[in-house]
Order: C-alpha cells, then sequence, then structure tokens
C-alpha cells in the first residue's frame, strides 16, 4: 500500500485557516468572558476591575445562583432519561419494521422545527382550559378537573412542564442516533451469536449493547452538554419565571447581562458554566472509557 507523505508545512498550511477561524469563535470569546467577569461594568460606561468579588459573589451570596445549578442539573439528568429508551426502540424498530426509516423520519419531524414555534405551540397546549388549553381541556372532558393546573404558572411544577416538551423535542433526534448505530452493526455477528444459543434480547445483550456503547455515549454527552446550556425553549416559554422558578444557569446569565445590565456580573456566570460544562464532558468521557475497558 502506497502511504503519501505530505510535509507537515503543507498540512500546517490547510489546518491553519481552521484553526484560527475556531481559535477566534471558541477560545478568544471564553478568554474575554473570563476577563469580563473580573470587572463591575453594565457594558456601556466604563468599567471597573474588582478581581474575583464576581466569582465569590455567586458562589457564595447570590440565593438565586445554586437553585439554577441544580436545575440546569436536573434539566441534563432528564435529558439522558430517554436515551436508553430510545435504544430500545431503535432496536425494535430495526428488528420488526420493515420500513422504519420512514418512522424515524417522522419522529425527527420536532427537532427541525424552530425552538419559538414548539414553545409556542406547548404554551398553547399547557394553557388554562378557558384560554384553550388541550391538556387541561382533555382533563375536563375525562371529568378529571382535579388534575388541571396552571402548568408553567405554578413554581413547583412549571420546571417538569418544561423537561417534558424538553424530552418530546429531542426524542426523535437521539432515536435516529441510536437506530443509526444499531443498523450498522454487522448481521453476521447476530448470525454467528445465534449459532451459539443466542437469539433476540440475549444476542443484545451480548452483541447490540456492546457494539453501541460508543453512539451511546455520543448521545449521552449531546444532551448532557446541551441541557446544561439550556436557554431558549424555558426563555420562549417561561423567560426563567415565575419568580425565578424555572431559571438556569443560562437563563439566570442572560437575565443578568443584558436585563439587569449586570453585564461583568452575567460573564462571570458564563465562565461557570463553560467550566461546568467541560467538567462533566470529562468525567462522562471516563465513565464510557472505564465501561468500555469492561466490556471489551
Amino acid at each position: 500500500m502506497n502511504v503519501l507523505k505530505v510535509r507537515a508545512g503543507t498540512i500546517a498550511v490547510f489546518v491553519l485557516p481552521c484553526l484560527l477561524l475556531y481559535v477566534g469563535m471558541v477560545f478568544i470569546p471564553i478568554l474575554v468572558s473570563i476577563y469580563s467577569g473580573l470587572l463591575d461594568w453594565n457594558g456601556i460606561s466604563d468599567a471597573k476591575f474588582v478581581g474575583l468579588a464576581n466569582y465569590q459573589k455567586f458562589l457564595t451570596d447570590d440565593p438565586l445562583f445554586w437553585p439554577s445549578v441544580k436545575r440546569t442539573i436536573m434539566f441534563a439528568v432528564f435529558s439522558m432519561l430517554e436515551i436508553p429508551v430510545c435504544l430500545l426502540i431503535a432496536i425494535l424498530l430495526n428488528r420488526y419494521m420493515r420500513k422504519a426509516n420512514t418512522l424515524v423520519t417522522i419522529y425527527f419531524l420536532p427537532v427541525i422545527l424552530s425552538v419559538v414555534i414548539i414553545g409556542q405551540l406547548w404554551k398553547t397546549i399547557y394553557n388554562p382550559a378557558s384560554m384553550g388549553g388541550m391538556l387541561n381541556g382533555v382533563f375536563v372532558a375525562l371529568g378529571l378537573e382535579s388534575w388541571t393546573r396552571n402548568w408553567l404558572t405554578e413554581p413547583d411544577i412549571a420546571m417538569y412542564s418544561l423537561y417534558f416538551v424538553s424530552l418530546w423535542q429531542y426524542f426523535g433526534y437521539h432515536l435516529l442516533i441510536q437506530f443509526t448505530g444499531v443498523q450498522n452493526i454487522p448481521n453476521e455477528l447476530y448470525e454467528a451469536a445465534k449459532i451459539d444459543g443466542a437469539e433476540g434480547f440475549k444476542a443484545d445483550r451480548y452483541v447490540t449493547l456492546p457494539l453501541v456503547i460508543p453512539i451511546f455515549k455520543i448521545s449521552i454527552v449531546l444532551a448532557f452538554i446541551g441541557s446544561l446550556q439550556s436557554f431558549d425553549l424555558i426563555w420562549v416559554m417561561t423567560g426563567g419565571g415565575p419568580a425565578h422558578a424555572t431559571d438556569t444557569v443560562a437563563t439566570y446569565m442572560y437575565g443578568m447581562s443584558f436585563l439587569s445590565m449586570k453585564y461583568g456580573y452575567g460573564s462571570a456566570l458564563a465562565s461557570f458554566l463553560v467550566v461546568f460544562c467541560l467538567v462533566f464532558t470529562v468525567v462522562i468521557n471516563f465513565v464510557f472509557k472505564r465501561i468500555e475497558n469492561k466490556v471489551n
């Protein structure tokens, strides 16, 4: 086999433009955000250097910060709960459905819809029955008036209402990823497992699950990190309310930066969110590396 030998300088010429673009779009904004977090600044007037005061404030003196962190983590955890379900459905579709691709495409449709459209749609569904809310209207029609709620304005249940919408929106996304992973497993492996007496779910245990672990990890990382940065759906549906009951770190950061005009404080929150995402990404990769080593 002929090996193409290319000088390091030639490789650098092709890599450098993309590397510069990546640094300019990712690393420089992060560094600017970290520096801005050291300032007392409203984004317009002169900035005052305050050192780590902003970081100290949200870590120890801000009563709204840690509840927003807890809701962010819960949002991420809930987003991962559907991935094992998606894997199970992907296995069943691949085994029993002749035109599974069509069904997966239908499931994927909510993913391509605008978040604004999805948010407005579900706000209408969650409306009180007197305002045409479908969910409460169904409960009333079934004689279950006691089940009706103000789904987006009651602090105890508003966040769970948002969890459900997020699960609905990205169900098809993770199903497509898992279905693609299952489809790419060679049939010869299942035939060999059948000869050894492993069929059905027993074959899935010893063949499917070990081989889809890398794909499963991709879904977990995408779901978890995406949820840690959750902003658009929450902002469209509740704006972080009522009384900050649905604020995550991202929505709280936005509110501090652009509504309260505390740009330095918001930048400190943004820096925390970046570190938060990096830490959990490393942890997830470490956990799955251990799992893959045990399986293999």
